[in-house]
């Protein structure tokens, strides 16, 4: 709750207002059934004038009720809003601020879960907050008062009642519970398999995996169904229990007034006011019953949200000037561990890079190529040694200045949906058209982004589907080169071109890019011969380092890269 009030207090008016209606709306309520026997005994001692005056009150204090319950309504449901939406745009901005191993801990299916479903569930409990949980104490005590004094001899069945229900109520959420967080963990099942099945739609199709996809999401959807389902059975149980709780309890007291009508006839007129009060008292514990289930729930999601908002980012930048800075790299013995794996990825690294330089890396896959550039863009942190740009460790250079510096170009192409100038102006956000079209002509994207209706204001659909592969990857090179960067990291980012969109994309690179390091991670060597230094990765670490002719006679691993590679090329011919 700690973290709710604190957006409670953003809303403080609208919080007091609808707590003050909860409270006219309680009054009216509970004062209905005593004016109400008073126009019964009016009625029964023939006093027209009374009924009459009495019949206005009743009236006025059901439009008061009304009112009261429109206010409260729209109240509650402005402060529900507007936490909501301050806390799924806190929650959005606190995953913005987390490292890439933060996001991976959590997965990004849990987070989307977290965002939606979880923030709705507490929106739902801040709603029936002010609607009901400040209502059911006011009228369950206001109730039980009004109906001890209407009827005093009859307090024993009031407390039977309760103790039924109270006890049938506690049973119930006990065993609910554990089910509402089962539930919150089924929803993320299910949005994970949908999610893996749409994005990879091709690949299904393509393998014809319909059966196995539609076989893994519906038992995903039936472990949710069968939670869901126990749910049910509970509420299915409690509410029978209730009425007939009360419903007893109604029975009983009738059978008693019944008994000893003739010697307190007063009882007619008060029977009905106290079987309202019993009616009242049954509400507010069959909806506090149910709100606490609710509760639960929404607990078991605030948790889900509170653990978001109160991690701290692995990785925390230093504040200082955002200026980029110099190209050159330095690796000093640098060793690296995934999160939760247990052998190093890279180890005892050491190398340096020029600025200005073509760095190549090479070697087989899982070797730790792309290991090693996402350490030169800091998205992870190494277990030891020194990483440094420009002369500085990067843990000392502040966040503007590093994305400044280095632009990261993936494999895997990941334009956002708008339009290609929108991608491009992430990077740059002032950038002018003509600035867009050279960075397009050193990525080989112009010749196709040209011949578009709307050219760079083209629109760039869900997932970029309406670009080939190679042409999502020009996008994605003029996106990094747009802002000149110090150091450009191309993670196999030319694998879906052709060999001549290939070449004439690193012909640009060194014709307009002469002072900015290039570090290319490739699976060809073609991609990297003309390099001024290439590293060959071996088992996470280096097997060999030089230029292409210096490692074809002293690197055996490059060698047999180089040999495969030559003797494929010659069968293809």
């Amino acid at each position: 709750m700690k973290v709710l009030m604190t957006y409670f207090k953003r809303y403080r008016v609208d919080v007091w207002i609808a707590l003050l209606s909860v409270i006219v709306l309680v009054f009216a309520t509970l004062w209905q059934p005593r004016l109400l026997q008073v126009v019964m005994n009016a009625i029964i001692a023939n006093d027209q004038q009374t009924v009459f005056r009495e019949g206005l009150m009743l009236l006025g204090l059901a439009a008061l009720g009304i009112i009261g319950g429109i206010v409260n309504t729209i109240y509650s449901a402005r402060v529900a809003l507007g936490v909501a939406t301050d806390l799924r745009a806190d929650l959005y901005a606190k995953i913005q601020s987390f490292a890439y191993a933060d996001v991976e801990k959590f997965s990004a299916s849990n987070l989307v879960v977290r965002m939606t479903n979880d923030i709705n569930q507490v929106q739902q409990i801040v709603m029936a907050g002010f609607q009901q949980i400040t209502r059911i104490p006011l009228l369950f005590a206001g109730a039980l008062i009004l109906a001890l004094v209407t009827m005093p001899e009859q307090w024993w069945v009031i407390v039977l009642m309760m103790v039924v229900i109270l006890l049938a109520s506690w049973i119930a959420v006990k065993r609910m519970t554990k089910y509402f967080a089962q539930t919150q963990q089924n929803i993320e099942n299910v949005n994970t398999v949908a999610r893996e099945n749409l994005m990879g739609i091709r690949v299904v199709k393509s393998f014809v995996q319909e059966p196995n996809e539609i076989k893994k999401f519906s038992t995903a959807s039936d472990a949710l169904t069968l939670v869901t389902a126990k749910i049910g059975y509970w509420f299915a149980i409690l509410m029978p229990i209730f009425f007939l709780a009360a419903n007893l309890a109604v029975g009983v007291a009738v059978y008693l007034v019944g008994q000893n009508i003739t010697t307190h006839p007063g009882y007619l007129a008060a029977i009905t006011s106290f079987i309202s009060y019993l009616m009242q008292i049954l509400y507010a514990v069959i909806n506090g019953g149910f709100l606490m289930t609710f509760a639960s729930r929404a607990f078991i999601s605030l948790g889900r949200i509170q653990e978001v908002l109160t991690t701290e980012p692995s990785m925390t930048y230093v504040e200082g000037d955002d200026a980029p800075l110099k190209g050159d790299i330095s690796f000093e013995h640098v060793t690296f561990t995934y999160p939760g794996d247990d052998q190093p990825t890279l180890r005892d690294v050491s190398f340096t890079a020029p600025a200005g330089a073509m760095l190549g890396i090479v070697g087989a896959t899982g070797s730790g190529k792309t290991t090693l550039a996402q350490l030169i863009a800091r998205l992870y942190d190494p277990d030891s040694g020194v990483i440094k740009v420009g002369g500085v460790d990067v843990r000392q250079i502040p966040e503007k200045a590093l994305r400044a510096t280095v632009a990261y170009v993936l494999q895997r192409s990941t334009l956002f949906s708008g339009t290609i100038s929108g991608n491009l102006k992430q990077v740059s956000p002032d950038a002018e058209l003509n600035h867009m079209r050279w960075a397009a002509n050193v990525a080989q994207a112009s010749e196709f982004i040209e011949r578009l209706p709307r050219t760079y204001d083209a629109p760039v659909e869900e997932r970029s589907q309406n670009f080939s592969g190679g042409q999502k990857q020009r996008l994605a090179i003029t996106r990094g080169v747009i802002a000149n960067p110090e150091i450009l990291i191309l993670d196999d980012a030319t694998s879906a071109l052709d060999a001549r969109s290939e070449k004439l994309v690193q012909e640009a690179l060194d014709r307009d890019l002469k002072t900015t390091t290039t570090v290319v991670i490739a699976e060809k060597i073609a991609s990297i011969i003309r390099a001024d230094q290439i590293l060959v990765m071996d088992n996470g670490q280096i097997s060999g380092s030089g230029t292409h002719r210096d490692l074809l006679k002293t690197n055996r691993i490059y060698q047999e890269i180089y040999a495969t590679q030559k003797a494929r090329e010659e069968g293809l011919k």
